[in-house]
């Protein structure tokens, strides 16, 4: 079970209990869904009790009371926790298979993941000033409604409803794509910056950040192609049983990533996420960003071992990714539908952000190491990588920005 489909449960009990007839309130369009916060427990919690509890003219605790037998019956729910004031927190059956299912779902879709009906069958017109800024908007907003099941109209009048703080000159010189960056992922009221530090190659430039991510993950599609495997989703580990703790070559190079040496199993997480996936002890994504290269033999990739003192490196076992990476590939289609509603493709370009941070630090665990051979976990790394691409790809298309096969 995915969140999305985890906040449409919560609805499904709302809706139970007000048909029942133990609340009186009004099933709202939707439930948010998040990890649990301090003092909770579960794999997810919802604050749907203190969102009702006013309407319902019951205490918050008394609410969540009345929806948790509602919830706990739900297919993919185990159990089903109230702490706090009210919240709900939930455990679900196998949290592993909501990974699993989130990237079936993303690679099934492809480009049309996150697509809705919010707006199914409206017709928005949108009307904006002669200002390259708001024209550029408004071209996105277009593409983003209709991802809703809307469709879009762009007018030139009066009374304006599309109006963002205008560029302070002319982007064009930025070329395409790093001038529709510049002009939509400001907020609306925000004054864009037009200026060479969005052509930066570096990790302070967050669009150079989100199609580098692209870029490295086509890569180690290319590569895995070489060595002779495909994406296929499933468990991110193998078992304990079968992870190797034999001794590997040395003599490894890296594949678009910096090996950092500091990969070890006790190694704590930096600023930037956890060092078992590439991360350099104070250095994000284990290095400099270098280009996605796919031109070294297949079998050179970063191997991510750890240098033993006075003996060969030895093999680390790969975890579950953290949760960052997760979460915002399942709040895609929110995302999107909030773009859409509120006409802020803003939203879209820093969700972008959000996921190329995410899964950078993940991608240097996702091919064989050494003389290691392809195996399930391997294909399932793969997958969930490249459900992030197309995430990235299709996001980046929405906003008009091109998604480099190579960068």
């Amino acid at each position: 079970m995915t969140p999305v489909e985890l906040s449409r449960t919560v609805l499904h009990a709302v809706r139970r209990a007000v048909d029942g007839g133990e609340l009186d309130v009004t099933v709202p369009e939707r439930a948010l869904v998040t990890e649990p916060g301090p003092g909770g427990c579960g794999d997810f919690a919802t604050n749907i009790a203190l969102q009702l509890a006013r309407s319902a003219g019951q205490p918050p605790r008394r609410v969540a009371e009345i929806l948790r037998p509602h919830l706990a019956g739900a297919d993919g729910v185990r159990d089903v926790v109230v702490t706090g004031p009210g919240f709900l927190n939930i455990s679900l059956d196998d949290q592993a298979d909501v990974l699993t299912a989130l990237v079936r779902e993303i690679l099934s879709r492809g480009a049309e993941y996150g697509h809705g009906d919010a707006l199914a069958g409206e017709v928005v017109a949108l009307r904006v000033p002669y200002e390259v800024r708001a024209e550029v908007v408004a071209d996105a907003v277009v593409r983003i409604v209709a991802t809703q099941g809307g469709r879009a109209t762009v007018e030139h009048g009066e009374p304006v409803n599309l109006r963002p703080v205008p560029a302070p000159e002319d982007p064009a010189p930025l070329g395409p794509d790093a001038a529709q960056w510049a002009l939509l992922h400001p907020a609306p009221h925000d004054r864009p910056r037009i200026t060479a530090d969005h052509l930066v190659q570096r990790e302070g430039n967050p669009l150079f950040r989100v199609r580098y991510a692209h870029a490295r993950i086509r890569s180690l599609s290319r590569n895995a192609a070489r060595l002779g495997f495909t994406a296929e989703p499933g468990p991110l580990h193998e078992p304990t049983s079968q992870v190797s703790t034999s001794q590997e070559p040395t003599g490894h190079e890296s594949t678009g990533h910096e090996s950092t040496g500091h990969e070890s199993a006790g190694h704590q997480p930096t600023a930037h996420g956890d060092a078992r996936f590439g991360h350099g002890a104070g250095r994000p994504y284990g290095g400099p960003l270098g280009p996605a290269a796919d031109t070294a033999p297949a079998a050179d990739v970063d191997t991510g071992t750890e240098a033993q003192s006075g003996g060969a490196p030895r093999r680390t076992p790969v975890t579950t990714p953290p949760p960052p990476l997760q979460t915002p590939l399942a709040d895609h289609p929110r995302i999107l539908a909030v773009a859409a509603t509120h006409r802020a493709p803003d939203r879209l370009a820093r969700h972008l952000v959000t996921v190329a941070d995410a899964v950078l630090p993940f991608l240097p665990c996702v091919l064989p190491r050494g003389e290691e051979k392809p195996s399930a976990a391997h294909r399932a790394r793969l997958a969930l990588a490249e459900a992030a691409g197309t995430v990235l790809a299709g996001g980046l298309s929405l906003l008009g920005i091109d998604a480099p096969e190579h960068l």
